[in-house]
């Protein structure tokens, strides 16, 4: 069991970028530590602008008042929160210090891949599942996955957009900074809000 202060077992990183143009993003994240655990989400607002970045505020703030409950009743809680706005799109991770554990899921096109430190590990890399659906509009049925994390394992978040396969060729072992920086500059499509999210497991 990692024993710290729940935020002293992650390493974040990140980059982001609006919509050109655009001075402010429909894209956001949030890193929150709650009792033996550190909740992390990214959701992106639908289209760009003052309207989708509201939509993303309310998303937060729905997160951060409820972040010790479960991760299905935490997304079922922005989902009514949402309604009448323009929705958003979600992938959202719990860490477990007591058991070093992720739970996860995700609804809509968040990209969210964990890469293991022992990259020897078969599958080397793991993806959430991606389910249909819009918050504050349709809400699927919501399945939530529970996997084992070691130190050294990292989480990347990415935003729709962040051109697919950017996970190609990531070194584990990178600073998270460092990662999210490259890849906002290698996928970038430059035609949307884009967020990257880097979170490194330090718990040993």
């Amino acid at each position: 069991m990692c024993d710290e202060e729940p935020l002293r077992s992650i390493e974040l990183g990140l980059a982001t970028m609006p919509f050109p143009g655009e001075s402010v993003s429909g894209d956001d994240y949030i890193v929150r530590p709650f009792h033996n655990g550190v909740l992390v989400a990214v959701v992106d607002g639908l289209g760009h602008g003052y309207e989708a970045a509201r939509a993303s505020g309310i998303a937060i703030a729905a997160l951060d008042t409820y972040v010790h409950e479960s991760i299905v009743l935490l997304v079922k809680h922005c989902h009514d929160a949402l309604k009448g706005t323009r929705g958003v799109v979600m992938s959202i991770a719990k860490f477990n210090l007591p058991d070093n554990t992720l739970s996860w899921l995700g609804i809509g096109n968040i990209e969210c891949v964990l890469l293991r430190a022992d990259e020897k590990r078969i599958p080397s890399h793991e993806r959430v599942l991606l389910q249909g659906g819009v918050l504050g509009y349709q809400l699927p049925t919501l399945r939530e996955s529970t996997i084992p994390v070691t130190q050294g394992d990292t989480l990347v978040f990415a935003t729709d957009g962040i051109r697919s396969g950017f996970e190609d060729g990531l070194k584990p072992g990178g600073k998270p900074q460092q990662i999210a920086d490259s890849i906002m500059a290698g996928f970038s499509r430059g035609t949307d809000d884009a967020l990257v999210l880097v979170v490194r497991y330090t718990c040993k």
